[in-house]
């Protein structure tokens, strides 16, 4: 028997969900039912995988168990990159050793961007949902136009498509005087995470059910079939899909193989757009890993800046209100350096959300006993790598070798994580370490 040593619990609202109306969720389990596949997680390895099983069996019984409220969670608190590309602008995870990987990578992003363009085409969602603008990345030193001048060169060898711009290119984009080089590439898909994901739940239909506010408190194997017990209700199902990334832990699962580590985010204030020029719909990442993230979002309220940056290691899947005002101090820094006529604007939201993590960067995936398939570890980049996750484990649950399942089937196994107290000082150390050689970046 699997039983849960914890639940998700959230310390901050997450812009994104603020932004909205509040949610009325759908009802919670109450006694018992019967399903073919269980889900555990309702974010984006969870409801792609219930996609994807009623795509391929529109008759299956699919019981998708939530512990919160869709959107409150870890995927609400993204900051709505579905990428196409190797996310960190390093010439090192584009060298010759690393091609193969590059290419099995941006299989696995653009599998998930199909899905959620086609669900958009389908349901008829707007731009303030799903967005196809693609992003840039961008640099404010020497170092960091380094990178994007090798991660070019990289994309070119790839036969990728993207653009370069120089100092006064990116300002035309971000209406920023601090960047110093930018590069486009057009293939990411931007979301606002908390209302796609809230639309992706509400697409499913019976025989798929969603159950919030419903925390699977064990699961276990009974003559041949798997029971999960929440505290109103059970499921008797064939099959369980993980899609609770982290917090597979909680239930004894993966000891010792992944690492819980936050980042953080601040939204500002609405504010009118002709105070900053540039577009007023733009999204970039750092030209170092570590570096600062920067999304511009307009609405008819006024637009917003979000910046992310910060990471914290926290091995009890918590963090409190202490930690996303200390990286809060940091935003407000990254925030005045980058847009000086934005002065006086204040943030208006922050927040932290979790990732889960392995010490080789790979994911925990495929049926570590019959019956029961993993989704986990999405080693950041939630959006693409869990969303491409969900769908393999679907496709792994009905028996498919397809070519998403053998590419996350094929990585090596998670190396185990050394023992505490040397795993958490190591830990933070490496984060200090790489958010220092980000520098201002």
């Amino acid at each position: 028997m699997y039983v849960a040593s914890k639940f998700p619990k959230n310390s901050s609202r997450s812009a994104w969900v603020e932004m909205l109306a509040p949610r009325n969720p759908t009802l919670s389990l109450q006694g018992d039912v019967r399903a073919d596949v269980a889900i555990i997680g309702a974010g984006f390895a969870g409801l792609s995988a219930a996609r994807r099983l009623s795509q391929l069996d529109p008759t299956l019984r699919v019981a998708v168990l939530e512990a919160g409220v869709v959107g409150e969670g870890a995927t609400g608190r993204n900051s709505g990159f579905i990428i196409d590309l190797p996310h960190e602008v390093s010439s090192e995870d584009f060298g010759d050793s690393s091609t193969e990987r590059a290419r099995r990578d941006i299989t696995l992003y653009r599998t998930a961007i199909g899905l959620a363009t086609d669900m958009a085409q389908e349901f008829g969602w707007g731009r303030e949902i799903l967005d196809p603008c693609g992003r840039y990345s961008v640099a404010i030193s020497q170092k960091g136009d380094a990178h994007i001048s090798s991660y070019a060169q990289q994309l070119q060898g790839l036969g990728e498509s993207f653009e370069t711009l120089d100092a006064k290119g990116i300002y035309e984009v971000t209406g920023s005087r601090l960047y110093t080089s930018g590069l486009f590439m057009p293939g990411t898909v931007m979301v606002q995470p908390a209302a796609y994901i809230r639309a992706v739940a509400d697409s499913l239909r019976a025989p798929a059910t969603l159950f919030e506010n419903s925390p699977v408190q064990s699961f276990e194997k009974q003559s041949g079939h798997w029971l999960l017990k929440t505290a109103s209700g059970s499921v008797t199902a064939k099959r369980i899909i993980l899609a609770n990334n982290g917090h597979a832990q909680s239930f004894g699962l993966f000891p010792g193989q992944m690492l819980h580590v936050f980042t953080y985010a601040s939204m500002s204030e609405p504010f009118d757009h002709r105070r900053l020029s540039g577009k007023r719909d733009w999204a970039a990442t750092p030209a170092l890993p570590m570096g600062t993230t920067v999304r511009r979002v307009s609405s008819a309220q006024g637009d917003r800046v979000l910046i992310r940056s910060r990471y914290s290691y926290h091995a009890g899947l918590e963090i409190n209100e202490g930690h996303v005002r200390s990286a809060g101090r940091v935003h407000d820094h990254k925030f005045a350096d980058r847009f000086p006529e934005l002065v006086g604007l204040k943030m208006q939201y922050r927040w932290g959300g979790p990732m889960a993590l392995t010490w080789n960067s790979v994911p925990i995936f495929g049926e570590i006993e019959p019956g029961l398939f993993a989704a986990c570890a999405c080693n950041g980049l939630g959006a693409s790598k869990s969303t491409a996750a969900g769908i393999a484990a679907a496709e792994a649950a009905l028996g498919m070798k397809s070519q998403l399942v053998q590419i996350l089937s094929g990585y090596d196994a998670p190396k185990s994580l050394p023992p505490q107290p040397f795993l958490s000082l190591g830990a933070k150390a490496d984060l200090k370490l790489r958010e220092w050689r980000a520098g201002r970046e």
